[in-house]
């Protein structure tokens, strides 16, 4: 399992940044009244509705001190379409900053993912350990949000936190409404970063951002990508192994259970003991398996989703590089043609000295804050890539250094068990 990539250099970008990474591999805290903090919880998913209208609902709770909110604590139902809608919302908004990753909508992507699943996407989709599998990525999204410099001041988010659930639902149609589909809002977010990989790697032409830095940093993405995909890979085949080996164990449990109650002697109840000793830990390699589920397989498939946020931000900022070149050299051409036109003589000197500044001036205004937006993409991303840097080390260590610890406490288990029968199998053996 390859994970090493050359990590991109941004020292000069991260010093921005140093004090205020957001802290998502932990719990949201409240800090005394005096400071500033804004806490969410998403909790108490139900599921609401039968048949394909059946959904889950979360509670969400925020905490607040700041003052533009309605008071220090707010309760509100939401269901996943609302979180798309603040995602979305955030996208369009805020140009340059990796808008944090939500988790799939259903369980269908999560079985295409783990074709070895035996039950259907449907009783997946509300077993309990994708149920809390979501509410994690979910809590996950939302505090990375609040916790952003930037996006915590979204009036997007304050609603999101604070309105009613008829508010939601208002704001989710008048979204909607100018698509033929609900679902269509999500498909164009999914368009955009299928056409990342064209955008990225120049495909589209005729126009590309050459900035070496920036060439750099589209590379690092793609390898990151790669390497944090194959990791999770191998990370879901550990998952099904130790499941497998669980199921096993307690098989071979319940088998040799039998085979010694057939026995009435002392190599009977070795039997027993050892059938007893394997349904222990069949239990341990299950609860290991989900461990590794939650807290490591679920990591490394979030990374995967932020970084596939990130080549969806890289596709804005050539867009914008784009339509910067676009309206300098429409500028350019627009002068031209106006001197044609004087030349002709197809209009007085006076008429056309004012279309001319009309036309001008508002290319120009227009080229200019197409210039400032570009600029804006580039300064918010060298930012955020820090952010992110800081961030992924920080919470992949913790992934990693649990499931080291996991399996250093199975395997203590496991040979504390068997050796534990050691001495009286050999007794059996010896008689």
């Amino acid at each position: 399992m390859k994970m090493s990539t050359a990590p991109y250099d941004l020292e000069q970008q991260q010093q921005h940044q140093r004090s205020g990474v957001a802290a998502s591999s932990q719990s949201p805290r409240s800090p005394s009244s005096s400071t500033p903090f804004l806490s969410v919880s998403v909790t108490d998913p139900v599921k609401l509705g039968n048949g394909v209208q059946a959904y889950i609902s979360y509670r969400v709770i925020t905490k607040t001190n700041f003052p533009e909110y309605q008071g220090p604590e707010k309760i509100v139902i939401r269901r996943y379409s609302d979180f798309v809608w603040l995602r979305d919302r955030l996208f369009e908004k805020y140009k340059g900053i990796f808008i944090p990753p939500l988790p799939e909508k259903s369980a269908v992507g999560v079985l295409k993912f783990h074709m070895f699943w035996f039950i259907t996407a449907e009783k997946f989709r509300f077993s309990a350990e994708f149920i809390e599998m979501r509410r994690q990525a979910l809590d996950l999204f939302v505090n990375r949000i609040a916790s952003h410099h930037e996006l915590q001041q979204s009036e997007d988010l304050r609603m999101f936190l604070q309105a009613e659930e008829e508010t939601m639902e208002r704001l989710r149609a008048q979204e909607t409404g100018i698509f033929k589909k609900p679902s269509d809002l999500m498909q164009i977010f999914k368009d955009v970063q299928s056409k990342v990989s064209d955008v990225v790697l120049g495909k589209e032409k005729p126009v590309e951002e050459s900035d070496p830095d920036y060439e750099k940093l589209k590379h690092y993405i793609f390898e990151l990508e790669n390497h944090l995909a194959e990791a999770q890979k191998h990370a879901y085949r550990l998952v099904k192994r130790h499941r497998e080996l669980g199921q096993s164990l307690s098989d071979f449990g319940k088998a040799v259970k039998l085979l010694g109650a057939s026995e009435g002697n002392s190599l009977g109840k070795a039997f027993s003991e050892l059938g007893i000793k394997s349904e222990i830990l069949s239990t341990k390699l299950q609860k290991e398996a989900h461990q590794i589920l939650m807290n490591f397989e679920e990591p490394l498939k979030d990374y995967v989703r932020a970084v596939q946020s990130i080549k969806a931000t890289i596709a804005e900022r050539a867009n914008s590089f784009r339509k910067q070149c676009q309206l300098a050299e429409t500028v350019k051409l627009k002068e031209i043609d106006l001197k044609k036109m004087k030349g002709k003589g197809c209009i007085d000197l006076k008429s056309w000295q004012k279309l001319s500044a009309n036309i001008m001036r508002q290319l120009k205004t227009e080229s200019e804050q197409a210039t400032k937006t570009f600029e804006s993409i580039v300064r918010l991303m060298n930012e955020e890539i820090g952010r992110f840097q800081e961030q992924k080390t920080l919470d992949m260590g913790i992934a990693f250094h649990e499931f080291a610890k996991g399996q250093a406490r199975l395997a203590n288990d496991i040979a504390g068990a068997w050796r534990s029968l050691l001495p009286k199998l050999e007794a059996c053996s010896a008689a």
